[in-house]
Protein backbone atom coordinates (compact mmCIF):
# COMPACT_ATOMS: atom_id res chain seq x y z
CA UNK A 1 0.00 0.00 0.00
CA UNK A 2 1.38 3.41 -1.17
CA UNK A 3 1.55 6.44 1.19
CA UNK A 4 -0.93 8.36 -1.32
CA UNK A 5 -3.39 5.34 -0.47
CA UNK A 6 -2.63 5.64 3.55
CA UNK A 7 -3.68 9.30 2.99
CA UNK A 8 -7.00 8.50 1.59
CA UNK A 9 -9.91 9.53 3.93
CA UNK A 10 -11.80 6.15 5.20
CA UNK A 11 -15.36 6.27 4.30
CA UNK A 12 -17.03 3.09 5.98
CA UNK A 13 -16.41 0.81 9.01
CA UNK A 14 -15.03 -2.34 6.28
CA UNK A 15 -12.24 -0.21 4.69
CA UNK A 16 -11.69 1.54 8.29
CA UNK A 17 -10.62 -2.06 9.70
CA UNK A 18 -8.97 -3.26 6.77
CA UNK A 19 -6.64 -0.04 6.57
CA UNK A 20 -6.07 -0.63 10.31
CA UNK A 21 -4.80 -4.08 9.60
CA UNK A 22 -2.84 -2.76 6.92
CA UNK A 23 -1.18 0.14 9.60
CA UNK A 24 -0.50 -2.93 11.74
CA UNK A 25 0.98 -5.46 9.20
CA UNK A 26 -1.22 -7.93 10.60
CA UNK A 27 -1.21 -10.08 7.46
CA UNK A 28 2.08 -10.55 5.79
CA UNK A 29 0.63 -11.01 2.87
CA UNK A 30 -1.86 -8.90 0.23
CA UNK A 31 -4.71 -7.53 0.97
CA UNK A 32 -7.28 -10.23 -0.29
CA UNK A 33 -11.06 -10.56 -0.70
CA UNK A 34 -13.77 -12.63 -2.65
CA UNK A 35 -17.22 -12.71 -3.68
CA UNK A 36 -18.48 -15.85 -3.35
CA UNK A 37 -22.29 -17.24 -4.46
CA UNK A 38 -23.87 -20.89 -5.10
CA UNK A 39 -24.41 -21.23 -8.80
CA UNK A 40 -27.84 -22.32 -7.92
CA UNK A 41 -29.45 -19.34 -9.68
CA UNK A 42 -28.62 -15.79 -11.61
CA UNK A 43 -27.18 -12.13 -9.81
CA UNK A 44 -29.39 -9.40 -8.92
CA UNK A 45 -28.62 -5.60 -7.99
CA UNK A 46 -27.81 -7.07 -4.03
CA UNK A 47 -25.25 -9.15 -5.63
CA UNK A 48 -23.71 -6.50 -7.29
CA UNK A 49 -23.92 -4.73 -4.30
CA UNK A 50 -21.58 -7.12 -2.79
CA UNK A 51 -19.34 -7.87 -5.27
CA UNK A 52 -19.04 -4.14 -5.37
CA UNK A 53 -18.35 -3.75 -1.41
CA UNK A 54 -15.14 -6.53 -1.87
CA UNK A 55 -13.85 -5.66 -5.10
CA UNK A 56 -13.71 -1.92 -4.15
CA UNK A 57 -12.20 -2.74 -0.75
CA UNK A 58 -9.41 -4.74 -2.49
CA UNK A 59 -8.72 -2.26 -5.32
CA UNK A 60 -8.32 0.85 -2.59
CA UNK A 61 -5.32 -1.30 -0.76
CA UNK A 62 -3.87 -2.73 -4.19
CA UNK A 63 -5.24 -6.27 -3.08
CA UNK A 64 -7.32 -8.59 -5.17
CA UNK A 65 -10.72 -10.39 -5.42
CA UNK A 66 -11.60 -13.75 -6.67
CA UNK A 67 -14.85 -14.87 -7.43
CA UNK A 68 -15.04 -18.24 -5.67
CA UNK A 69 -17.94 -20.65 -6.63
CA UNK A 70 -19.85 -22.13 -3.20
CA UNK A 71 -20.67 -25.52 -5.20
CA UNK A 72 -20.56 -28.22 -2.42
CA UNK A 73 -24.27 -29.04 -2.87
CA UNK A 74 -24.80 -31.38 -5.92
CA UNK A 75 -28.75 -31.38 -5.40
CA UNK A 76 -28.72 -27.23 -6.56
CA UNK A 77 -25.87 -26.45 -8.98
CA UNK A 78 -25.24 -26.15 -12.72
CA UNK A 79 -22.74 -25.17 -15.00
CA UNK A 80 -25.71 -22.45 -17.07
CA UNK A 81 -25.39 -20.30 -13.39
CA UNK A 82 -21.53 -20.59 -13.36
CA UNK A 83 -21.72 -19.39 -17.25
CA UNK A 84 -24.25 -16.83 -16.59
CA UNK A 85 -21.99 -15.73 -13.03
CA UNK A 86 -18.68 -15.25 -14.96
CA UNK A 87 -20.80 -13.10 -17.78
CA UNK A 88 -22.45 -10.94 -15.41
CA UNK A 89 -19.82 -9.85 -13.24
CA UNK A 90 -17.75 -9.48 -16.45
CA UNK A 91 -20.52 -6.73 -17.73
CA UNK A 92 -19.84 -5.19 -14.69
CA UNK A 93 -16.19 -4.38 -15.33
CA UNK A 94 -14.49 -6.94 -12.99
CA UNK A 95 -12.43 -9.81 -14.31
CA UNK A 96 -11.28 -11.62 -11.14
CA UNK A 97 -9.53 -15.19 -11.14
CA UNK A 98 -12.05 -17.91 -10.68
CA UNK A 99 -11.78 -20.78 -8.29
CA UNK A 100 -14.40 -23.79 -7.24
CA UNK A 101 -15.07 -24.99 -3.66
CA UNK A 102 -16.21 -28.54 -5.34
CA UNK A 103 -11.76 -28.33 -6.39
CA UNK A 104 -11.00 -28.36 -2.62
CA UNK A 105 -12.74 -31.91 -1.77
CA UNK A 106 -9.21 -33.18 -0.98
CA UNK A 107 -8.07 -30.54 2.26
CA UNK A 108 -11.50 -30.32 3.54
CA UNK A 109 -11.69 -34.31 3.82
CA UNK A 110 -8.02 -34.38 5.36
CA UNK A 111 -8.99 -30.95 7.19
CA UNK A 112 -12.09 -33.25 8.76
CA UNK A 113 -9.64 -36.29 10.20
CA UNK A 114 -7.95 -33.50 11.53
CA UNK A 115 -10.19 -32.24 13.66
CA UNK A 116 -11.32 -36.23 14.19
CA UNK A 117 -8.03 -36.89 15.54
CA UNK A 118 -7.73 -34.19 18.32
CA UNK A 119 -11.35 -35.24 19.24
CA UNK A 120 -12.87 -32.36 17.81
CA UNK A 121 -15.25 -34.01 15.19
CA UNK A 122 -16.95 -37.14 15.60
CA UNK A 123 -19.57 -39.17 13.56
CA UNK A 124 -23.18 -39.07 14.63
CA UNK A 125 -26.47 -41.74 13.79
CA UNK A 126 -29.13 -38.95 15.29
CA UNK A 127 -31.82 -38.47 12.43
CA UNK A 128 -32.09 -35.13 11.42
CA UNK A 129 -35.53 -34.92 13.69
CA UNK A 130 -33.44 -36.28 16.62
CA UNK A 131 -30.77 -33.98 15.78
CA UNK A 132 -33.14 -30.98 16.57
CA UNK A 133 -34.89 -32.16 19.72
CA UNK A 134 -31.18 -32.47 21.33
CA UNK A 135 -30.19 -29.25 19.74
CA UNK A 136 -32.19 -27.62 22.92
CA UNK A 137 -33.85 -23.90 22.28
CA UNK A 138 -32.52 -20.28 22.87
CA UNK A 139 -33.26 -20.40 25.99
CA UNK A 140 -32.72 -24.23 26.86
CA UNK A 141 -29.64 -25.75 26.50
CA UNK A 142 -28.93 -29.01 24.03
CA UNK A 143 -27.96 -32.38 24.96
CA UNK A 144 -25.35 -34.53 23.92
CA UNK A 145 -25.51 -36.91 21.38
CA UNK A 146 -25.33 -40.69 22.37
CA UNK A 147 -23.00 -40.83 19.77
CA UNK A 148 -19.84 -37.79 20.84
CA UNK A 149 -17.86 -40.09 23.07
CA UNK A 150 -16.92 -42.40 19.91
CA UNK A 151 -13.27 -43.23 19.91
CA UNK A 152 -10.56 -41.21 17.65
CA UNK A 153 -10.29 -44.96 16.39
CA UNK A 154 -14.34 -45.52 15.30
CA UNK A 155 -14.85 -41.67 13.96
CA UNK A 156 -11.83 -42.42 11.56
CA UNK A 157 -13.28 -45.44 10.85
CA UNK A 158 -17.14 -44.65 9.77
CA UNK A 159 -15.91 -40.99 7.94
CA UNK A 160 -13.75 -43.32 5.21
CA UNK A 161 -16.94 -45.64 5.14
CA UNK A 162 -18.81 -42.26 4.59
CA UNK A 163 -16.18 -41.33 1.89
CA UNK A 164 -16.69 -44.82 0.51
CA UNK A 165 -20.31 -44.91 0.06
CA UNK A 166 -21.16 -47.40 2.53
CA UNK A 167 -23.91 -45.45 3.88
CA UNK A 168 -27.28 -44.21 2.48
CA UNK A 169 -27.76 -40.60 2.28
CA UNK A 170 -28.33 -38.45 5.48
CA UNK A 171 -27.88 -41.60 7.53
CA UNK A 172 -24.89 -40.07 9.25
CA UNK A 173 -23.35 -37.23 9.02
CA UNK A 174 -20.13 -35.55 10.83
CA UNK A 175 -20.93 -32.71 13.38
CA UNK A 176 -17.83 -30.60 14.98
CA UNK A 177 -17.61 -31.53 18.98
CA UNK A 178 -18.27 -27.94 20.68
CA UNK A 179 -20.61 -26.95 23.18
CA UNK A 180 -24.22 -28.34 23.51
CA UNK A 181 -25.08 -25.76 25.80
CA UNK A 182 -23.73 -22.44 24.13
CA UNK A 183 -26.13 -19.68 23.62
CA UNK A 184 -25.13 -19.51 20.15
CA UNK A 185 -26.90 -22.40 18.34
CA UNK A 186 -23.90 -22.45 15.61
CA UNK A 187 -21.67 -23.56 18.02
CA UNK A 188 -24.08 -26.77 19.35
CA UNK A 189 -22.36 -29.50 17.58
CA UNK A 190 -22.99 -28.05 14.15
CA UNK A 191 -23.04 -30.55 11.47
CA UNK A 192 -19.89 -30.25 9.22
CA UNK A 193 -20.19 -32.95 6.45
CA UNK A 194 -23.10 -35.00 4.84
CA UNK A 195 -23.64 -37.89 2.79
CA UNK A 196 -25.38 -37.02 -0.98
CA UNK A 197 -25.41 -39.72 -3.38
CA UNK A 198 -26.22 -37.48 -6.17
CA UNK A 199 -24.33 -36.61 -9.36
CA UNK A 200 -21.71 -33.26 -8.65
CA UNK A 201 -21.97 -31.07 -11.80
CA UNK A 202 -17.96 -30.74 -11.99
CA UNK A 203 -16.76 -34.06 -10.12
CA UNK A 204 -19.44 -36.00 -10.86
CA UNK A 205 -19.82 -39.15 -9.02
CA UNK A 206 -15.79 -38.92 -7.28
CA UNK A 207 -17.58 -37.74 -3.86
CA UNK A 208 -20.61 -38.71 -1.74
CA UNK A 209 -19.44 -37.31 0.51
CA UNK A 210 -19.74 -32.84 1.35
CA UNK A 211 -18.95 -29.71 3.56
CA UNK A 212 -21.65 -27.81 4.75
CA UNK A 213 -21.06 -24.18 4.00
CA UNK A 214 -20.14 -23.28 7.72
CA UNK A 215 -16.51 -25.87 7.39
CA UNK A 216 -15.99 -25.45 3.21
CA UNK A 217 -16.13 -21.58 3.34
CA UNK A 218 -12.99 -20.84 5.78
CA UNK A 219 -11.23 -23.75 4.42
CA UNK A 220 -12.02 -21.80 1.31
CA UNK A 221 -10.65 -18.40 2.57
CA UNK A 222 -7.38 -19.96 4.06
CA UNK A 223 -6.39 -21.85 0.72
CA UNK A 224 -6.69 -18.52 -1.18
CA UNK A 225 -4.99 -16.29 0.99
CA UNK A 226 -8.17 -14.72 1.96
CA UNK A 227 -7.63 -11.87 4.37
CA UNK A 228 -10.56 -10.21 4.46
CA UNK A 229 -14.05 -12.42 4.20
CA UNK A 230 -16.84 -10.16 3.84
CA UNK A 231 -20.04 -10.91 3.91
CA UNK A 232 -23.42 -10.24 4.50
CA UNK A 233 -24.82 -9.29 8.17
CA UNK A 234 -26.84 -13.17 8.89
CA UNK A 235 -23.52 -14.18 8.97
CA UNK A 236 -22.49 -12.48 11.75
CA UNK A 237 -23.50 -15.04 14.31
CA UNK A 238 -21.63 -18.08 12.21
CA UNK A 239 -18.74 -15.67 12.58
CA UNK A 240 -17.46 -17.78 16.27
CA UNK A 241 -17.78 -21.28 13.98
CA UNK A 242 -15.88 -19.86 11.65
CA UNK A 243 -13.31 -18.83 13.75
CA UNK A 244 -13.67 -22.34 15.48
CA UNK A 245 -12.49 -24.15 12.22
CA UNK A 246 -9.32 -21.69 11.87
CA UNK A 247 -8.30 -21.98 15.12
CA UNK A 248 -8.88 -25.62 15.23
CA UNK A 249 -7.16 -26.39 11.88
CA UNK A 250 -4.10 -24.24 13.93
CA UNK A 251 -4.41 -21.83 10.46
CA UNK A 252 -1.18 -19.11 11.08
CA UNK A 253 -2.51 -15.47 10.23
CA UNK A 254 -6.03 -16.58 9.44
CA UNK A 255 -8.55 -14.77 7.41
CA UNK A 256 -11.30 -12.41 9.51
CA UNK A 257 -14.74 -12.76 8.95
CA UNK A 258 -16.56 -9.37 8.55
CA UNK A 259 -20.33 -8.74 8.30
CA UNK A 260 -22.16 -5.48 6.20
CA UNK A 261 -25.78 -5.20 5.85
CA UNK A 262 -27.61 -6.74 2.85
CA UNK A 263 -29.10 -4.08 0.08
CA UNK A 264 -32.86 -3.97 -0.53
CA UNK A 265 -34.34 -1.92 -2.47
CA UNK A 266 -37.98 -0.72 -2.25
CA UNK A 267 -40.75 -2.28 -5.05
CA UNK A 268 -38.07 -4.97 -5.69
CA UNK A 269 -37.78 -8.62 -5.30
CA UNK A 270 -34.25 -9.24 -4.38
CA UNK A 271 -34.68 -12.90 -2.85
CA UNK A 272 -33.39 -15.82 -5.22
CA UNK A 273 -35.88 -17.51 -3.39
CA UNK A 274 -39.06 -14.98 -4.78
CA UNK A 275 -37.36 -14.34 -7.90
CA UNK A 276 -37.36 -17.89 -8.67
CA UNK A 277 -41.11 -18.35 -7.88
CA UNK A 278 -41.98 -15.22 -10.01
CA UNK A 279 -39.72 -17.22 -13.29
CA UNK A 280 -40.97 -20.70 -12.60
CA UNK A 281 -44.68 -19.54 -11.76
CA UNK A 282 -44.95 -17.41 -15.47
CA UNK A 283 -45.68 -14.02 -13.60
CA UNK A 284 -42.58 -12.68 -15.73
CA UNK A 285 -40.66 -13.23 -18.50
CA UNK A 286 -37.84 -15.18 -17.37
CA UNK A 287 -35.17 -14.00 -15.80
CA UNK A 288 -34.02 -11.64 -18.24
CA UNK A 289 -37.63 -9.72 -17.22
CA UNK A 290 -36.55 -6.12 -17.42
CA UNK A 291 -38.92 -5.80 -14.52
CA UNK A 292 -36.60 -8.19 -12.09
CA UNK A 293 -33.53 -6.52 -10.31
CA UNK A 294 -31.37 -9.37 -11.81
CA UNK A 295 -28.26 -8.32 -13.72
CA UNK A 296 -29.51 -10.11 -16.62
CA UNK A 297 -32.84 -7.72 -16.40
CA UNK A 298 -31.01 -4.91 -15.73
CA UNK A 299 -28.74 -5.49 -18.30
CA UNK A 300 -32.04 -6.48 -20.91
CA UNK A 301 -34.06 -3.19 -19.78
CA UNK A 302 -30.71 -1.02 -20.74
CA UNK A 303 -29.12 -0.22 -17.47
CA UNK A 304 -25.23 0.41 -17.85
CA UNK A 305 -22.79 -1.24 -15.30
CA UNK A 306 -21.34 2.57 -15.52
CA UNK A 307 -25.04 3.55 -14.01
CA UNK A 308 -24.80 0.44 -11.34
CA UNK A 309 -21.50 1.66 -10.05
CA UNK A 310 -22.93 5.53 -9.51
CA UNK A 311 -25.48 3.97 -7.72
CA UNK A 312 -23.67 1.59 -5.47
CA UNK A 313 -20.80 4.46 -5.19
CA UNK A 314 -23.48 6.51 -3.81
CA UNK A 315 -24.97 4.26 -0.48
CA UNK A 316 -21.68 3.05 0.75
CA UNK A 317 -21.69 0.57 2.88
CA UNK A 318 -24.33 -0.30 5.35
CA UNK A 319 -23.66 -1.39 8.81
CA UNK A 320 -27.31 -3.54 9.26
CA UNK A 321 -29.61 -4.58 6.80
CA UNK A 322 -31.35 -1.30 5.10
CA UNK A 323 -33.94 -0.48 2.33
CA UNK A 324 -32.98 1.95 -0.42
CA UNK A 325 -36.09 3.79 -2.92
CA UNK A 326 -36.27 2.92 -5.91
CA UNK A 327 -36.26 6.04 -7.28
CA UNK A 328 -32.49 6.13 -6.12
CA UNK A 329 -31.24 3.61 -8.79
CA UNK A 330 -33.60 5.29 -11.26
CA UNK A 331 -31.66 8.68 -10.71
CA UNK A 332 -28.51 7.82 -11.03
CA UNK A 333 -30.00 5.37 -14.66
CA UNK A 334 -30.63 8.90 -15.55
CA UNK A 335 -27.05 10.29 -14.76
CA UNK A 336 -24.98 7.93 -16.56
CA UNK A 337 -27.61 8.31 -19.40
CA UNK A 338 -28.30 11.92 -19.97
CA UNK A 339 -25.19 12.92 -21.50
CA UNK A 340 -24.52 10.13 -24.12
CA UNK A 341 -27.96 9.36 -25.18
CA UNK A 342 -28.88 10.63 -28.69
CA UNK A 343 -32.07 11.99 -28.18
CA UNK A 344 -34.63 11.64 -30.73
CA UNK A 345 -38.73 11.95 -31.59
CA UNK A 346 -40.61 9.17 -31.18
CA UNK A 347 -44.59 9.51 -30.86
CA UNK A 348 -45.92 6.86 -28.93
CA UNK A 349 -49.98 7.61 -29.26
CA UNK A 350 -50.08 9.03 -32.30
CA UNK A 351 -52.73 11.62 -34.61
CA UNK A 352 -52.22 12.99 -38.11
CA UNK A 353 -51.50 16.54 -38.42
CA UNK A 354 -51.83 18.05 -41.93
CA UNK A 355 -50.40 21.40 -42.83
CA UNK A 356 -52.43 23.05 -45.36
CA UNK A 357 -50.39 25.21 -46.77
CA UNK A 358 -46.77 23.34 -47.32
CA UNK A 359 -46.09 22.26 -50.55
CA UNK A 360 -47.36 18.68 -51.15
CA UNK A 361 -44.69 17.31 -52.65
CA UNK A 362 -41.76 18.86 -50.76
CA UNK A 363 -39.34 17.49 -48.20
CA UNK A 364 -37.39 20.28 -45.89
CA UNK A 365 -33.90 18.36 -44.11
CA UNK A 366 -33.50 19.88 -40.64
CA UNK A 367 -30.68 19.77 -38.27
CA UNK A 368 -31.56 19.03 -34.97
CA UNK A 369 -28.97 18.69 -32.13
CA UNK A 370 -28.38 14.92 -30.94
CA UNK A 371 -28.26 15.71 -27.05
CA UNK A 372 -28.84 19.28 -25.81
CA UNK A 373 -26.41 18.69 -22.62
CA UNK A 374 -23.95 17.31 -24.76
CA UNK A 375 -22.68 19.29 -28.09
CA UNK A 376 -20.05 17.48 -28.77
CA UNK A 377 -22.37 14.65 -30.51
CA UNK A 378 -23.31 16.90 -32.94
CA UNK A 379 -26.94 17.09 -34.75
CA UNK A 380 -28.28 15.16 -36.98
CA UNK A 381 -30.94 15.60 -40.39
CA UNK A 382 -34.29 15.16 -40.00
CA UNK A 383 -36.99 15.16 -42.74
CA UNK A 384 -40.26 17.86 -42.66
CA UNK A 385 -43.24 17.14 -44.84
CA UNK A 386 -46.45 18.34 -45.56
CA UNK A 387 -48.08 15.22 -43.14
CA UNK A 388 -46.57 14.73 -39.57
CA UNK A 389 -47.60 12.92 -36.38
CA UNK A 390 -47.70 14.73 -33.18
CA UNK A 391 -48.66 13.13 -29.93
CA UNK A 392 -52.27 12.85 -29.29
CA UNK A 393 -51.93 13.97 -25.35
CA UNK A 394 -50.27 17.59 -27.02
CA UNK A 395 -53.88 18.49 -28.24
CA UNK A 396 -56.86 19.14 -26.55
CA UNK A 397 -60.11 20.08 -28.49
CA UNK A 398 -61.36 21.56 -25.71
CA UNK A 399 -58.24 23.30 -23.76
CA UNK A 400 -58.19 23.18 -19.36
CA UNK A 401 -56.72 25.83 -18.03
CA UNK A 402 -52.79 25.86 -17.96
CA UNK A 403 -52.96 23.60 -21.22
CA UNK A 404 -50.21 25.66 -23.52
CA UNK A 405 -49.66 22.93 -26.33
CA UNK A 406 -52.64 22.42 -29.76
CA UNK A 407 -55.49 23.20 -29.05
CA UNK A 408 -57.69 25.03 -31.92
CA UNK A 409 -56.89 28.69 -32.75
CA UNK A 410 -53.53 27.96 -30.62
CA UNK A 411 -49.90 28.09 -32.45
CA UNK A 412 -46.66 26.26 -31.04
CA UNK A 413 -43.46 24.98 -32.11
CA UNK A 414 -42.87 22.00 -33.84
CA UNK A 415 -39.49 20.84 -32.47
CA UNK A 416 -36.20 22.30 -34.79
CA UNK A 417 -39.29 23.63 -36.90
CA UNK A 418 -41.91 25.94 -37.60
CA UNK A 419 -44.75 27.51 -35.68
CA UNK A 420 -48.05 25.66 -36.70
CA UNK A 421 -51.60 26.76 -35.84
CA UNK A 422 -54.80 24.39 -35.59
CA UNK A 423 -57.38 25.44 -37.96
CA UNK A 424 -59.73 22.35 -38.23
CA UNK A 425 -60.57 19.14 -35.65
CA UNK A 426 -60.97 16.38 -38.42
CA UNK A 427 -63.20 13.35 -36.77
CA UNK A 428 -64.37 10.00 -37.36
CA UNK A 429 -68.38 10.33 -38.91
CA UNK A 430 -68.95 7.02 -36.81
CA UNK A 431 -66.98 7.38 -33.63
CA UNK A 432 -66.53 11.09 -33.07
CA UNK A 433 -62.68 9.93 -32.46
CA UNK A 434 -60.48 12.77 -33.74
CA UNK A 435 -58.81 11.41 -36.92
CA UNK A 436 -56.44 14.70 -38.17
CA UNK A 437 -55.87 18.06 -37.16
CA UNK A 438 -55.42 20.65 -40.17
CA UNK A 439 -53.07 23.38 -39.38
CA UNK A 440 -51.26 26.23 -41.05
CA UNK A 441 -47.16 26.76 -40.79
CA UNK A 442 -45.44 30.34 -40.38
CA UNK A 443 -42.65 29.82 -42.99
CA UNK A 444 -40.97 32.84 -40.85
CA UNK A 445 -40.74 30.85 -37.91
CA UNK A 446 -38.21 28.38 -38.77
CA UNK A 447 -35.85 27.41 -36.05
CA UNK A 448 -32.71 29.11 -35.73
CA UNK A 449 -33.18 31.57 -38.42
CA UNK A 450 -34.07 34.51 -36.31
CA UNK A 451 -36.47 35.75 -38.84
CA UNK A 452 -39.81 35.89 -36.15
CA UNK A 453 -39.65 37.99 -32.63
CA UNK A 454 -42.97 35.83 -32.38
CA UNK A 455 -43.05 33.85 -29.06
CA UNK A 456 -45.19 30.85 -28.31
CA UNK A 457 -45.56 28.94 -24.73
CA UNK A 458 -44.79 25.23 -25.75
CA UNK A 459 -42.44 23.08 -28.05
CA UNK A 460 -43.77 19.74 -29.37
CA UNK A 461 -41.95 16.86 -31.10
CA UNK A 462 -43.25 15.34 -34.05
CA UNK A 463 -42.76 12.83 -36.86
CA UNK A 464 -42.86 13.43 -40.46
CA UNK A 465 -46.12 10.47 -41.72
CA UNK A 466 -44.40 9.93 -45.06
CA UNK A 467 -40.25 8.80 -43.48
CA UNK A 468 -41.18 7.51 -40.06
CA UNK A 469 -40.85 4.11 -38.53
CA UNK A 470 -43.18 2.23 -36.67
CA UNK A 471 -41.88 0.31 -33.87
CA UNK A 472 -43.31 -1.60 -30.08
CA UNK A 473 -42.35 0.06 -27.14
CA UNK A 474 -42.69 -1.48 -24.03
CA UNK A 475 -42.77 0.30 -20.89
CA UNK A 476 -41.54 -0.88 -17.85
CA UNK A 477 -42.47 0.24 -14.23
CA UNK A 478 -42.60 -1.31 -10.77
CA UNK A 479 -43.57 -5.28 -10.60
CA UNK A 480 -45.26 -5.11 -7.42
CA UNK A 481 -48.30 -2.22 -6.13
CA UNK A 482 -47.11 -0.19 -4.04
CA UNK A 483 -47.39 -1.78 -0.16
CA UNK A 484 -47.17 -5.18 -1.18
CA UNK A 485 -45.96 -7.62 1.68
CA UNK A 486 -44.01 -10.60 0.36
CA UNK A 487 -44.87 -13.47 3.51
CA UNK A 488 -42.43 -16.32 3.71
CA UNK A 489 -44.59 -18.76 2.42
CA UNK A 490 -47.73 -18.73 -0.04
CA UNK A 491 -47.56 -15.51 -1.91
CA UNK A 492 -50.42 -14.73 -4.12
CA UNK A 493 -48.14 -12.63 -6.75
CA UNK A 494 -51.23 -12.54 -9.18
CA UNK A 495 -52.98 -10.72 -6.70
CA UNK A 496 -49.58 -8.41 -5.91
CA UNK A 497 -48.19 -8.04 -9.44
CA UNK A 498 -48.92 -3.92 -10.56
CA UNK A 499 -51.15 -3.98 -13.52
CA UNK A 500 -49.15 -1.46 -15.06
CA UNK A 501 -45.37 -2.85 -14.89
CA UNK A 502 -45.78 -3.73 -18.70
CA UNK A 503 -47.46 -1.96 -21.17
CA UNK A 504 -47.21 -2.48 -24.47
CA UNK A 505 -47.35 0.41 -27.31
CA UNK A 506 -47.62 -1.68 -30.71
CA UNK A 507 -47.60 1.46 -33.21
CA UNK A 508 -45.48 4.19 -32.23
CA UNK A 509 -43.84 6.17 -34.64
CA UNK A 510 -40.04 6.53 -34.62
CA UNK A 511 -37.71 9.31 -36.45
CA UNK A 512 -36.42 7.48 -39.25
CA UNK A 513 -32.87 8.12 -38.27
CA UNK A 514 -34.18 4.84 -35.72
CA UNK A 515 -34.48 2.63 -38.45
CA UNK A 516 -30.59 1.67 -37.62
CA UNK A 517 -31.02 1.28 -34.29
CA UNK A 518 -28.12 -0.68 -32.75
CA UNK A 519 -28.54 -3.01 -29.95
CA UNK A 520 -26.44 -1.82 -27.14
CA UNK A 521 -27.16 2.30 -27.71
CA UNK A 522 -29.43 4.12 -25.61
CA UNK A 523 -32.23 6.66 -26.87
CA UNK A 524 -33.76 9.69 -25.23
CA UNK A 525 -37.09 10.16 -26.98
CA UNK A 526 -37.90 13.29 -26.10
CA UNK A 527 -40.54 13.77 -23.05
CA UNK A 528 -40.75 10.14 -22.99
CA UNK A 529 -37.52 8.71 -21.58
CA UNK A 530 -34.45 6.62 -21.98
CA UNK A 531 -35.13 3.59 -24.68
CA UNK A 532 -33.24 0.21 -26.02
CA UNK A 533 -33.76 -1.94 -28.24
CA UNK A 534 -35.36 -5.16 -26.54
CA UNK A 535 -32.68 -7.85 -27.28
CA UNK A 536 -35.37 -10.71 -27.15
CA UNK A 537 -38.36 -9.67 -28.90
CA UNK A 538 -36.43 -7.39 -32.00
CA UNK A 539 -36.11 -9.70 -35.59
CA UNK A 540 -36.26 -8.65 -38.79
CA UNK A 541 -38.66 -5.60 -39.70
CA UNK A 542 -39.48 -5.34 -36.18
CA UNK A 543 -37.91 -3.51 -34.15
CA UNK A 544 -38.80 -3.18 -29.92
CA UNK A 545 -37.71 -0.90 -27.69
CA UNK A 546 -37.76 -1.47 -24.17
CA UNK A 547 -37.92 1.96 -21.44
CA UNK A 548 -34.97 2.08 -19.38
CA UNK A 549 -36.33 4.39 -17.13
CA UNK A 550 -38.55 7.94 -17.61
CA UNK A 551 -37.38 11.78 -17.56
CA UNK A 552 -38.93 11.82 -14.04
CA UNK A 553 -36.74 12.35 -11.10
CA UNK A 554 -39.14 11.78 -7.58
CA UNK A 555 -35.42 10.89 -5.62
CA UNK A 556 -33.76 13.78 -7.16
CA UNK A 557 -36.55 16.51 -6.20
CA UNK A 558 -36.97 14.45 -2.74
CA UNK A 559 -33.75 14.86 -1.92
CA UNK A 560 -33.28 18.13 -2.98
Amino acid sequence: MNHEKEKEAVTDFLTKMVEDDVLNDVYHRPVATRFPPEPNGYLHIGSAYAIHVNHSIANKFNGTFNLRFDDTNPLKEDMKYVEAIKEDIEWLGIKPPVFFGSDYSEPYYEAAKQLIRKEKAYVCDLTPEQMTEYRGTLTEPGKDSPYRKRSVEENLNLFEQMKKGSFPTSSKVLRAKIDMSSPNMNLRDPVLYRIIHAEHYRTRNEWCLYPMYDFAHPIQDWLEGITHSLCSAEFKDHRPLYDWVLSELEVVEPPKQREFGRLNISGLVTSKRYLRELVEGGYVDGWDDPRLPTLKGLRRRGVTPEAIKLFLDEIGVFRQNSAVDAAMLDHFIRQDLKERAVSVMAVLDPIKVIIMNYPEKQTEMLSIKNNEANEAMGSREVPFSRELYIEREDFMEVPVPGFHRLFPGSEVRLKGAYFIKCEQVVKDSSTGEITELHCTYDPLTKSGSGFSARKVKSTIHWVSAAHGVTAEIHLYDKLLKEKSMISESGNKWEDMMNPESFVKVKEAVLEPCMKNASFGETYQFIRHGYYCLDTRYTIENKQVFNRIVSLKDSWKKAKG
